[in-house]
């Protein structure tokens, strides 16, 4: 967990750039979404968020997504709480319980999974973040701040991904005797 000092300016922060940046969001067609623990926010931030996300909801262009209040750990027990609870109402077979009802019962369900991971300050972790989401996907790491993190830095990270080849949990042989990468997706289900 963060500092209360920490948090407290972080959610000052999230207020004023709501307030300041929902109405060029939206005039660029930006969609604001947000994922997380969202009742545990200071009210006046869920208000700001509620009215964003109102706002921006028919946008189509690109979508916003903010993790506030989010732990991947969290997700994943709200999860399990969801399957577990459609379980005990006989609306799901236990045995019936697949990789897919679980995405399906995500906080990004119906978001696409990431491509790639951009690990800022040089470290080397995860933290907590989208624990079932990134199984496959890349990570570049910098020793760049996220304050300082720019535009140069955004194309190093997308070159250096263009150049990789994307297994989603195959090994190089098994992909080029795949047809697709969508054939290593859907192989990947079957990975160990």
């Amino acid at each position: 967990k963060r500092p209360k000092d920490e948090v407290s300016t972080l959610m000052r922060l999230m207020v004023k750039s709501l307030q300041n940046e929902t109405d060029e969001l939206h005039n660029n067609k930006i969609k604001i979404v947000a994922i997380g623990d969202l009742k545990s926010l200071p009210q006046i931030v869920q208000d700001e968020l509620k009215s964003a996300m109102e706002k921006t909801a028919n946008n189509d262009k690109m979508i916003l997504n903010l993790a506030l209040s989010y732990s991947g750990r969290w997700e994943l027990v709200e999860a399990i709480k969801n399957i577990s609870k459609q379980v005990l109402e006989n609306k799901l077979n236990p045995d019936e319980i697949t990789e897919e009802t679980i995405t399906n019962n995500l906080l990004t369900s119906g978001m696409k999974d990431p491509d790639l991971l951009i690990r800022t300050s040089g470290e080397f972790r995860i933290s907590n973040f989208l624990l079932w989401q990134l199984a496959y996907s890349e990570i570049f790491i910098t020793d760049v701040l996220w304050p300082d993190f720019r535009c140069k830095n955004l194309l190093e990270a997308i070159q250096d991904y263009q150049k990789r080849e994307r297994r989603f949990g195959l090994v190089s042989e098994q992909l080029s005797n795949s047809n697709s990468v969508q054939n290593a997706k859907n192989h990947s289900k079957q990975a160990v």
